[in-house]
């Protein structure tokens, strides 16, 4: 098994962490190559982008915080490998171990003692006269909104082919399980346990106090179409922003392909939500 090594660089204590796994993995003879600006890190050259370092490797180890996993899954080009996430800093919902349990890390990859939770991911595509162009995969959330803008946006919406309701809002949120915890939460939308096969709409700031946020099934297509002649934005994972014209409206449905997460044996949802959260009670 090849292993491709990933960092955040612009992280505190990221270069020591790729060190000190480089060094580990070359003591323990394991296979692995480094992405281009995590080599840089540790003063030597590699060749290879994201997308080349999955293409060569069978499990990508990505050093950073959820949103370093979201960007390798993106630059990864289409070839989707088994992550294993190694934080540094404070807990994700993402990644398995922290920066200081590197070896543990390292013990558990190469043992094979882990486990996979297939994560949903959704296709996203544009379309109107002009025709149909398909975006990059959602892990998290798809996000169509108003922009800079300060005025409210009118959004129609449309599940499993039947319409559902007009917002007006600043903007409308489709999120996967995996990205229930991150804006559609912050916008008071539920958390969903992974494996729930569902998808949460939740809109931003409804002018509307009766639209909240809508648990849905994972294999219902959404439709939404913007009303008016501003441009509405489209974003994918936080990422580059897509206008989305009045002509024109975004297809959501889930993807044929799924993202293997690593998980730690004995670790469960409801435990990183607990660590994440900061819950706590009388039975806790």
């Amino acid at each position: 098994m090849t292993l491709g090594l990933i960092a955040h660089a612009g992280k505190e204590g990221a270069s020591a962490l790729v060190r000190s796994l480089t060094e580990e993995l070359d003591r323990r003879g394991a296979s692995y190559l480094l992405e281009r600006s995590t080599a840089a890190l540790i003063g030597i050259d590699s060749p290879l982008d994201e997308s080349a370092l999955a293409e060569r490797c069978d499990l990508l180890l990505v050093m950073g915080g959820d949103g370093s996993i979201l960007r390798a899954l993106h630059r990864s080009g289409g070839h989707i490998r088994p992550i294993f996430g190694i934080n540094i800093g404070s807990l994700g919902f993402l990644t398995c171990l922290g920066s200081d349990e590197y070896l543990r890390a390292i013990d558990s990859v190469l043992s094979g003692n882990y486990l996979l939770s297939q994560r949903s991911l959704l296709d996203v595509e544009i379309s109107g006269p002009e025709g149909i162009i398909p975006l990059e995969r959602a892990l998290n959330d798809v996000t169509v909104s108003r922009g800079e803008r300060s005025q409210l946006v009118k959004l129609q919406a449309s599940v499993a082919g039947s319409p559902l309701t007009e917002y007006h809002a600043d903007g409308l949120i489709v999120a996967t399980p995996t990205g229930s915890t991150a804006y559609s939460l912050a916008a008071g939308g539920p958390i969903l346990m992974p494996d729930s096969r569902a998808l949460v709409i939740t809109p931003i700031c409804p002018h509307v106090l009766s639209n909240r946020s809508l648990v849905i099934s994972e294999t219902s297509e959404v439709v939404i179409k913007a009303e008016g002649t501003n441009d509405v934005f489209v974003t994918i994972d936080g990422r580059t922003p897509h206008a989305l014209k009045s002509t024109q409206h975004v297809t959501l449905r889930l993807s044929t392909q799924k993202l293997p997460l690593a998980m730690m044996p004995g670790t469960t949802f409801p435990e990183i939500l607990r660590q994440k959260l900061k819950w706590s009670g009388s039975n806790i």
